[in-house]
């Protein structure tokens, strides 16, 4: 039984999981958030995110059943450290860290076999940090990663189950730690660097001040991550720097051959970004349970995209195409 929740980091994601909290209606439930920021622990509470703030994280943990990190990867070890003496037997605890395979490593460690871990990972977020950005729908339909110590007991894991399937609305994914940060250092972490560098090699052209007056939503949306907290950025390469540096050069070896062909000025470029396409178009389906290779559409001839003025137009038709599957053949005429 949940009586107390302390959250300890009120910022977006922790900010977030306080407003969902509080959007639950909790029967008896006191949310407690604690955070090192003076404006953090004003705006929680003036937003509703908790019912009560402290700057003391042994106040903030005192008699509380759920505990949960909302801090920076690389702040989690000295946060947990700290929190030892102050958790009580039989605590939940679970982070939010976007890498988990030191943060297992940390908790083994550092807590007491009467505190169960079960480390999380939600994949939801947005370019603006802070508790100003946080919203109690924001983990809503997404995937949460979830890694159980060994240790943990059982009913533990369902706490933290509930919490996130119930009332973040978000879907329970269990993995292996290591498995975890191999993944996402494709799909998550590669992405943030390819934005940085992008806002990177850019800005520091001579030609800066032109082009960032053309620049416009295709900029916007592939540095969209760039614009996300520095700290938790480079917190994120740091605790996962062996996969991350794998994935960095795969990409650069894929971005050698798009040169090459476009240099050579090649067919296959046309044949590479049409497969681009099909693969993205598949994995947007996927999300939705629809996706069905049989039902992927024809990619546009070059008069196809140049009847239309917007190539969203035809984007759209194809994926209606792909939902809605083949067409049934008109029986015969009797």
């Amino acid at each position: 039984m949940v009586d107390r929740i302390a959250i300890v980091g009120l910022g977006l994601i922790g900010g977030s999981i306080g407003l969902a909290l509080k959007a639950a209606k909790l029967h008896n439930v006191e949310v407690v958030g604690c955070d090192v920021s003076r404006q953090a622990l004003l705006e929680a509470k003036r937003r509703g995110a908790v019912d009560r703030t402290e700057g003391s994280l042994r106040e903030a943990l005192k008699g509380a059943d759920l505990v949960i990190l909302s801090v920076p990867v690389l702040a989690t070890k000295d946060v947990l450290q700290v929190a030892v003496p102050f958790l009580k037997e039989g605590v939940v605890l679970t982070d939010t860290g976007s890498t988990k395979a030191r943060v297992m490593e940390w908790a083994q460690e550092l807590l007491p076999p009467n505190v169960s871990f079960v480390g999380g990972h939600p994949l939801a977020g947005k370019e603006t940090s802070g508790i100003q950005g946080a919203e109690a729908t924001l983990f809503r339909g997404a995937v949460y990663a979830l890694c159980p110590q060994p240790s943990a007991d059982p009913e533990a894991v369902k706490v933290v189950g509930w919490l996130v399937e119930s009332v973040l609305g978000a879907r329970a994914f269990f993995v292996d730690p290591h498995e975890h940060d191999g993944l996402v250092a494709g799909i998550s972490h590669l992405p943030i660097i390819l934005s940085a560098a992008l806002v990177s090699c850019t800005s520091q052209s001579p030609s800066w001040r032109e082009m960032s007056k053309l620049a416009a939503t295709g900029f916007r949306d592939i540095s969209r991550l760039a614009a996300g907290d520095p700290t938790m950025n480079r917190d994120i390469c740091l605790s996962n720097r062996e996969s991350l540096a794998r994935w960095i050069d795969v990409c650069i070896q894929e971005l050698q051959e798009y040169r090459r062909l476009m240099l050579e000025e090649s067919p296959a470029l046309g044949e590479r970004f049409n497969k681009a396409w099909e693969q993205r178009a598949l994995w947007m389906l996927d999300r939705e349970g629809k996706a069905n290779e049989r039902t992927l559409p024809d990619l546009p001839s070059a008069g196809e995209r140049m009847s239309s003025l917007f190539f969203g137009d035809w984007a759209t038709k194809r994926a209606h195409q792909m939902m809605e599957g083949p067409k049934r053949p008109a029986e015969p005429k009797k």
